[in-house]
């Protein structure tokens, strides 16, 4: 019997030898497949994409960041810098600014489904492209190849925003109607035109769609960022398998 358990014991080691030297020469870090860098590029965007939108769309989420809240037009600096000359200009002026970031926020909280069915069309090869590119690849890929079709989906959000009355049963529209309105009573004015100023007519939803989507740009950089560079970040497995490599 003793001989018998010995038998077994060597046998168990040798076993256990083999396997040893099979797992010594077996790749623990398997080489990332087509499908898994796919997938984890699409999830990176996801999570990016819903956290950047979750963030603006929230109350301040513009107008309480100044790296993304959206300011009057450039072409509106002259109302801006005679302001003195329309009674209440300066309250005014605050109101719309403030109206406008109010309606970026109420349309950003439906851009994540809108981005996510952007990102669907990515390519194997674009995956493999982004995971070796900067840390903004992501970032820069979906805005060269989903600005357009994003800009459509997302401006008659941006107009029925401008419709809502958000403050005082007033709408960003009629805001600013109100404020480029007097304004350029007074720039056409003969006083006016004596005094060398110009009116405004800027094209207020298609300004207010640019930036907003600037500024979901904007956040999903970081976002990526964030993914790419701290283990913290990636919330799930696909995510630290990809970029965790």
């Amino acid at each position: 019997m003793k001989k018998i358990y010995i038998a077994i014991l060597t046998l168990a080691l040798t076993a256990c030898a083999e396997l040893t030297t099979i797992m010594e020469s077996y790749p623990v870090n398997l080489p990332l497949t087509e499908a898994e860098v796919a997938n984890g590029l699409k999830e990176a965007l996801r999570v990016g994409t819903d956290s950047a939108s979750a963030h603006l769309g929230a109350l301040d989420g513009y107008y309480g960041d100044e790296l993304v809240k959206i300011v009057l037009p450039e072409e509106a600096d002259i109302i801006v810098d005679n302001i003195s000359r329309i009674p209440g200009g300066d309250k005014l002026v605050e109101d719309v600014v403030v109206r406008i970031n109010r309606a970026a926020e109420d349309a950003a909280k439906e851009a994540g489904p809108v981005f996510w069915g952007a990102v669907q069309k990515m390519t194997i090869a674009d995956a493999f492209n982004i995971l070796n590119g900067n840390n903004d690849a992501a970032t820069q890929y979906l805005r060269k190849s989903t600005y357009d079709e994003l800009f459509k989906l997302y401006n008659p959000k941006i107009q029925n925003s401008l419709d809502k009355e958000i403050v005082a049963g007033v709408s960003t529209n009629e805001s600013w109607e109100s404020l480029t309105g007097k304004w350029n009573g007074i720039a056409n004015s003969t006083i006016g035109k004596f005094a060398g100023l110009e009116g405004v007519n800027t094209d207020l939803d298609h300004y207010l769609t640019e930036k907003a989507l600037d500024g979901l740009f904007i956040k999903i950089a970081q976002e990526e960022q964030n993914i790419r560079q701290d283990p913290m970040a990636r919330v799930n497995d696909i995510l630290e398998r990809v970029f965790g490599s």
